[in-house]
């Protein structure tokens, strides 16, 4: 027994030694390898502007400086690449940008803030020059802006419209045995719409062919403005498929030369006066925004305006740069009141909502701000259901034309099991102390008292949404329940039924909430700080390999998404304030 305890402290011991050279290596990277990364931006060099890594608006910063050593030190957000871009037209050494095979994952309104922050960069005199192998719709009309478009010759170019799909699980509910139970209110709810029909409402219908159309004209209305194409011609184009190739692409002017990627670089040397066998110096976008450290911005170090960023689902909790935590905004909000320093906070939600109760908590904390300074929304992708609850009492509202953004109603789903144990033998009994002791349980048939009382539930949460929506945006609650109902709007829609403002971008915001707070000189400050635990980092590291990567190997990616929208189902608790799709355009 003695050798084996030997063997077994050997064992543990060299596995701390390993845990502790490879950690201590890590911190000596980070501690002292930061001057190395250092990239110098040459005389007549050309941004690449690659978005691959480039997701959320707001990278995150944490409060544990430990964190940070270990994090990520590239993370950067779309807002420091759009501060970087502003900061390239006065650059000397940058002569233009280039936008090679992007293939990034932003949202449509990011998009937008992106491309419009490209034009103004193009007014300074410098080229923007892209260049595709294939280009999607979305990554076209990112390129749409440049001076001149180059496509692979044997690439392909997807220009057809939008268009909306929907899965629906109610015959799947009939032969397995589990059933979602569904209370909501809104004739527009279609997020518990899958789990009732086999096919989409007329109501469903009726807002989803209302919102792709509004999307698609806010999408070819700007293509048509910087290719100088007639957007009836544009439609035609789109209807007919008349641009599926890269030589039809060129005869319908989308593209400007069909190429192979070395003609493109010996263009942009051309540009630059390079000679054709000679490198021309160029950084990554990603490169030159740590260098310029456009984190915020600034003409003036004592007065500020504060950026909170809600970015993702609602939920309870911390939060993080993909969810939006009760704790990390509630904070932020209360430090950026607090400090005397930030004359007016600017929201950047970015969400298709969540919880309810969460949404609201919020909200109260927007209120007791506003008393304050003022408070300013700038919408992104999303501002929709618990998106738009945490928006409507600000004093400004701002969205982009293609902003998803109402939604307002709520629904409540509980998963029932007792059909599938049932088929299975397996049979469940209860005993209790009161009437409603047990009102729900998923092993049983839900009785109509309980259906009735969560019902209510959901009325008052409908109610209280109504209310708030209505007293921030000074309507009738009767005006608000008209253009409710769970229906989603975009952002050009919504300005004309009272529930955004102004059409601009995070810029335009920042511009308003200085303007209310009557400061002519400000620099910017960013939260939430978020408070993450160490072992949470460790999950990220190479050998930690995530539950989900291992899934996704094993059932393929199509599987994991369908499990995924099943199961988040199943863990909602609570009344849910969220949007009744999800858009992914491509």
């Amino acid at each position: 027994m003695k050798f084996l305890g030997n063997v077994l402290a050997t064992i543990v011991g060299l596995f701390v030694f390993f845990m502790l050279f490879f950690f201590g290596v890590i911190l000596i990277a980070a501690l002292f390898g930061g001057e190395s990364d250092a990239v110098v931006v040459k005389t007549n060099s050309v941004i690449e502007l690659d978005l691959k890594n480039i997701e959320y608006d707001y990278a995150g910063k944490y409060e544990d400086p430990w964190i940070t050593i270990f994090s990520d030190k590239k993370s950067i957000g779309l807002t420091d690449v759009i501060r970087a871009i502003e900061a390239a037209k006065t650059d000397d050494n940058i002569k233009g940008i280039s936008i090679l095979n992007d293939q990034s994952t932003l949202g449509m309104a990011q998009a937008k803030e992106l491309r419009d922050e490209l034009e103004s960069f193009k007014k300074s005199g410098k080229f923007v020059m892209a260049y595709a192998n294939a280009f999607s719709q979305k990554e076209y009309y990112l390129n749409s802006v440049a001076n001149t478009i180059y496509l692979n010759p044997a690439g392909e170019m997807d220009f057809k419209g939008l268009a909306a799909e929907v899965m629906f699980f109610k015959d799947f509910q009939e032969k397995t045995g589990v059933k979602m139970e569904v209370i909501r209110h809104g004739k527009y709810k279609s997020a518990v719409e899958p789990f009732l029909e086999n096919q989409m409402s007329d109501a469903n219908k009726e807002q989803t062919t209302a919102l792709l159309n509004a999307v698609w004209n806010s999408i070819v209305t700007e293509i048509s403005t910087s290719r100088k194409i007639p957007v009836a011609k544009l439609n035609e184009i789109a209807n007919g498929l008349l641009a599926r190739t890269p030589e039809m692409a060129k005869a319908q002017k989308l593209v400007d030369i069909v190429a192979y990627e070395d003609v493109y670089h010996d263009a942009i040397r051309k540009a630059l006066k390079v000679k054709n066998d000679e490198d021309y110096d160029k950084i990554s976008i990603l490169d030159y925004t740590k260098n310029n450290n456009t984190t915020s911005i600034t003409t003036d170090t004592t007065n500020k305006i504060a950026i909170v960023y809600a970015q993702g689902e609602i939920q309870s909790g911390e939060g993080d740069v993909n969810t939006i935590g009760e704790r990390s905004m509630r904070r932020s909000l209360q430090e950026a009141r607090k400090d005397k320093n930030v004359k007016a906070i600017v929201l950047r939600i970015d969400s298709p909502g969540g919880s309810a109760l969460t949404s609201d908590l919020i909200w109260r904390e927007i209120e007791l701000t506003k008393k304050v300074k003022p408070v300013v929304v700038s919408m992104g992708n999303y501002a929709a259901s618990g998106g738009y609850y945490i928006a409507c009492n600000a004093n400004t509202i701002f969205a982009e034309n293609n902003t998803i953004t109402g939604s307002i109603g709520v629904f409540g789903i509980l998963p029932n099991f007792s059909q599938l144990t049932k088929k299975m033998g397996i049979n469940v009994d209860q005993v209790r102390t009161h009437a409603n002791a047990s009102r729900y349980s998923p092993f049983v048939p839900i009785d109509e008292n309980f259906k009735a009382v969560t019902l209510e539930g959901v009325e008052h949460v409908y109610n209280t949404f109504v209310t708030h929506v209505a007293e921030g945006r000074k309507m009738t609650y009767e005006q608000v329940d008209a253009i409710a109902q769970g229906r989603v709007w975009t952002g050009s829609e919504a300005i004309k039924i009272g529930l955004v403002d102004k059409i601009g971008g995070l810029n335009d915001a920042i511009a308003a909430a200085a303007q209310l707070s009557k400061t002519k000189s400000y620099s910017t400050q960013n939260y939430p700080e978020y408070k993450k635990e160490f072992n949470e980092l460790l999950a990220g590291l190479p050998f930690a390999q995530s539950k989900a990567n291992f899934i996704k190997e094993e059932i393929g990616e199509q599987n994991y998404l369908l499990m995924q929208q099943v199961k988040k189902f199943q863990e909602q608790k609570g009344v849910q304030a969220m949007m009744p799709f999800a858009i992914n355009i491509k």
